[in-house]
């Protein structure tokens, strides 16, 4: 028989089954680039997209502040399967809070957008690849942000010449203003930057520099129309049409440095915006990222008369802040949030300054609108009221 000191220290346990191995708990999905748009169900539908680094389903909780914990009086909206890049559509006008994930995998607490029944303020920037303190343009409180292009420098110098579908550049721009984007719905514009996926170089190379179809940033980002690289949207409550036309670089079109959808007389796109819906809103608002003079002389001066039925036009085609009036046409203002480079003044300007800045719209429930030049600073350079 064996001792009683083999038993315990040599000879090990009795046989039998093995232990049970223990559980090592699921490393929780790391959840980026949140970030808010409205989609074609328009402004009643607020569109919540994120991504995550391994596949997950897909959820947003929603309810009053301090009340989505589990469990918790909130609303969910799931979709089911599983997926790393998340878009998930919710009631828009809620007052509260929201969480994106699903499972025990969820997101910190963000407000819900800031909801105002007797003022409408639209924030415009361009030229964002710099990155600047936005603390002015976040007090403004804007409940819309809009872009009028060049949201990033480039693709090609994070995902490699050529590759259109990397919205690497982009995630890492929401990153960079977590509760910018978190909480206020975003609608841009094309730029060239935004589709650059090859250097430029001094002349047209063989292969394009530019994927004018924008893949990368038609995917990464929600917009009221298809085919989202041009949009429109309507704001009924505030009488107002929102409206991206896609213009940059017209003079290389045709080239291997064209970068933007065709704009000439026989265009899908002219043919769009000379037929877009006007009726009776009072407010009529167009963004895009070429200079302002250059667009009003395309196709022979439709272009020109077309944006001449405009409340007015923000370009984010130049480093510098403008405003343009020309005779028998409307407002033309430049923006952009890296404003200290080279001017081209526009023929017609009447205010013309060297500032970083962006544009700020105010709309009054059933009353007049503004638009103010502002710099990043808070300081309003110019300021221009349009009645209803």
């Amino acid at each position: 028989m064996p001792s009683l000191l083999c038993l315990v220290l040599l000879c090990g346990p009795p046989a039998g089954d093995p232990p049970a191995p223990q559980e090592t708990p699921a490393t929780p999905a790391v959840i980026s680039a949140i970030r808010l748009g409205i989609g074609p169900a328009g402004p009643g539908r607020l569109v919540v997209r994120w991504e995550t680094d391994r596949p997950t389903a897909s959820a947003v909780r929603f309810g009053a502040e301090g009340t989505l914990g589990e469990p918790a009086p909130s609303e969910v909206v799931r979709v089911e399967g599983a997926r790393r890049s998340h878009v998930v559509e919710i009631p828009a006008g809620r007052a509260g809070e929201y969480r994106v994930g699903d499972g025990d995998d969820w997101s910190q607490p963000a407000p819900l957008p800031s909801v105002s029944t007797d003022e409408l303020r639209i924030a415009c920037v361009a030229n964002w690849q710099g990155r600047p303190d936005l603390a002015a343009l976040r007090k403004d409180d804007p409940h819309l942000l809009l872009c009028a292009g060049d949201q990033i420098g480039d693709l090609f110098t994070r995902c490699g010449p050529g590759v259109v579908d990397c919205t690497t550049p982009f995630a890492e721009l929401v990153d960079a203003y977590p509760e910018l984007f978190r909480s206020v719905p975003y609608l841009p514009a094309l730029g060239n930057h935004d589709r650059q996926i090859r250097e430029r170089g001094p002349s047209p190379p063989a292969d394009p520099v530019y994927d004018v179809d924008a893949a990368a940033w038609r995917s990464f980002f929600t917009l009221p129309s298809e085919p989202e690289w041009r949009w429109s949207l309507h704001l009924p409550a505030f009488g107002l049409r929102l409206t991206a036309a896609d213009l940059n670089h017209t003079s290389d079109f045709g080239a291997t440095w064209q970068t933007c959808h065709a704009f000439g007389a026989d265009s899908e796109q002219l043919t769009w915006y000379e037929n877009r819906p006007t009726g009776d809103t009072p407010f009529r608002v167009t963004v895009y990222n070429e200079r302002n003079a250059t667009v009003r002389g395309l196709a022979g001066g439709r272009w020109g008369r077309a944006l001449a039925d405009e409340t007015c036009v923000i370009s984010g085609f130049g480093h510098f802040a403008e405003r343009a009036d020309p005779p028998d046409s409307t407002t033309f203002l430049n923006t952009s949030l890296n404003g200290r480079g080279d001017r081209y003044p526009d023929p017609q300007s009447k205010f013309l300054a060297g500032e970083d800045g962006y544009v700020l719209l105010r709309i009054a429930r059933g009353g007049a609108m503004t638009a103010e030049l502002k710099s990043l600073a808070g300081e309003t350079l110019d300021r221009v009221r349009f009645e209803r």
